[in-house]
Order: structure tokens, then sequence, then C-alpha cells
């Protein structure tokens, strides 16, 4: 993946509306040299799927506020599963437990960050996670 930045897709999936995290963590991902292609609110998994493979992303972010992210991202996982490159997603938010942690790892999720998460943490995992995409 030389010569380009590590490209990452953010959003909130279902009716979750709770952007203001997501929108910070877009600022904290473009701040460390990343490029963000923002999706804001009211995502499903096909659009996630169908933005990652347009934009050619290294990386989904989804921002989970709400418990909704534990039925859409099975969803998400098996679009993807389905398709060519090896997008990673990486699921972070406040709500997130050590037992969604456990079972979102279990689906594939390549990174969870739950509430204390620092911007370092995250910018370094989603960087390296991109960098070997």
């Amino acid at each position: 993946m030389t010569g380009r930045r590590v490209r990452v897709v953010l959003g909130m999936l279902g009716l979750d509306q709770h952007e203001v995290g997501a929108r910070v963590v877009a600022g904290i991902l473009r701040d460390g040299g990343m490029e963000v292609v923002y999706l804001g609110k009211f995502n499903t998994p096909e659009r996630f799927a169908a933005v990652a493979e347009e934009e050619d992303a290294d990386v989904i972010g989804i921002s989970a506020h709400s418990w909704e992210y534990l039925e859409l991202v099975p969803e998400l996982m098996k679009l993807l599963a389905g398709r060519q490159g090896s997008v990673r997603v990486v699921v972070g938010g406040s709500v997130i437990t050590p037992d969604d942690e456990k079972t979102l790892t279990a689906l594939g999720v390549a990174a969870v960050f739950g509430a204390g998460a620092t911007p370092e943490v995250i910018v370094e995992k989603v960087r390296a996670l991109g960098a070997s995409s």
C-alpha cells in the first residue's frame, strides 16, 4: 500500500443518531494522516460495503452509540466476506461492553474501541490495519 494514505469509510449503522463521537474520530484520523470518507447517520450494511468498494477503502469504521450494531455488524461482515479486497472493520463507542467486544472480534471485526480509547491508540491501530490490507 505504498504511495497512498490509509482510506477509512466512517459512519453510523441503522438509526443511531449519535454523531458527535464519529465526527471527532473523523478529525482524529484526518489529523493522523488518513483519508476519511464520512457517511454520517442512517447507513445500512449494504451502503457501507458498497461505499468501501467504490472508495477502495482499507478500513470501515463504525461508530456505535446505540445497541443496533449488535444486529447490523454481523450482516456487514457477511457482505464483506463475499467481496474482493481485504477491507478491515473497526467498531468504536462508549456503549460497547467487554462481552460485545468478544462477540465482535469473533465475527471478524479487526479492532474494537470502547470508552476511554485514546486518540493515539485509535490512530495507531487504524493506520496499522490499513497498511496491512
